[in-house]
């Protein structure tokens, strides 16, 4: 039985994975808005000042400075608009940059997760079968099966943030990883194994965050929706939808900050002389607030809902009816 829990979560898992990864890429494109740009060839060049003579004369920097009006920041692009610029610049098929890491962390990350809450929710119930189990201990099961889940993708995930970010850095500067076994091994020969573990405790803490608001809540929802329904017909696709789409809104509200974070750890280069943008999670946090504001670390939150949401229902839809599927097994 307890197999049976991993295979069954890991199918719904890449199916969701695969069928919402357009989606993820936005988010993360949407993620890294705000970051430095790449290093921009020379910045400092005399500027054409013109007066009402029609005359031109040279204007220096710092002299600009003085006489220029100082300009409001540029909106930064939504999930369309971003989607759009991928389209135009790089194709349709960069919007599945990256797909196959999301197999691999899929594969690792939450069969992983999916299989160890299955068993501790069973485990922890009074009778074995997992039902009528509290709250607070279904909340404690994700957090332990999302940690451990997170521990093992992580490798993946790393991969695949920088896949799904590389069209957005400079074709010199691109890593152009042809595969997710190419950028894993790749990383572990130029960078060390232990960079498959860069950003592991943000990946491990959001991963908790996930899976205990994700899988908790969809549990409670469709409890009270079965509750509320009754009779023949309570369990159906429709009580399965609204507990899911329910269950990825709570997950992304309460995941986007770290999600940001351990995005913009994972995506970092070193400089020319060694030095790295972040010297960890809450050097990133601190320097991510004070230059782009509080609300910088919700950025990619419409993407964020616009996948999860999806990504939720894919799921836990197709985990019902691979459940059914293997019912006899």
């Amino acid at each position: 039985m307890g197999v049976k829990g991993f295979v069954e979560g890991g199918i719904a898992s890449i199916v969701a994975g695969c069928s919402t990864h357009p989606l993820d890429l936005i988010k993360v494109r949407m993620q890294l808005q705000g970051e430095p740009a790449p290093a921009p060839a020379a910045q400092l060049r005399p500027a054409m000042a013109f007066h009402n003579g029609g005359g031109a004369t040279m204007a220096l920097p710092h002299q600009q400075h003085h006489h220029l009006p100082t300009m409001a920041p540029p909106r930064k692009p939504g999930p369309i608009s971003v989607g759009a610029q991928i389209l135009r610049s790089e194709g349709p098929a960069a919007l599945f940059s990256g797909v196959s890491a999301t197999v691999l962390r899929q594969t690792l990350y939450s069969t992983t997760r999916m299989g160890l809450y299955d068993i501790m929710k069973k485990k922890w119930s009074p009778n074995g079968d997992g039902a009528s189990l509290p709250l607070h201990r279904k909340i404690a099961a994700g957090l332990v099966a999302g940690g451990i889940g997170a521990a093992v993708g992580n490798p993946a995930d790393v991969a695949m943030v920088r896949m799904q970010a590389d069209g957005r850095l400079p074709l010199a500067e691109r890593r152009n990883y042809k595969s997710v076994g190419d950028a894993i091994l790749r990383m572990a020969r130029q960078e060390g194994v232990k960079s498959l573990w860069t950003g592991s405790t943000l990946t491990v803490n959001r991963a908790m965050i996930v899976t205990a608001a994700q899988l908790s809540t969809y549990d409670q929802a469709k409890e009270t929706i079965v509750g509320w329904r009754h009779g023949e017909g309570a369990d159906s696709l429709g009580t399965h939808v609204a507990a899911s789409f329910t269950a990825g809104i709570v997950a992304a509200v309460a995941s986007n900050p770290v999600d940001v974070i351990k995005t913009r750890i994972m995506n970092m280069q070193k400089g020319v002389d060694g030095s790295v943008p972040y010297a960890g999670a809450v050097d990133c946090a601190m320097k991510t607030v004070r230059a782009e504001g509080p609300m910088a670390l919700y950025r990619g939150f419409v993407p964020t809902v616009c996948r999860q949401g999806p990504f939720t229902v894919v799921l836990f839809v197709t985990l019902e009816q691979v459940r059914k599927l293997l019912k006899e097994f």
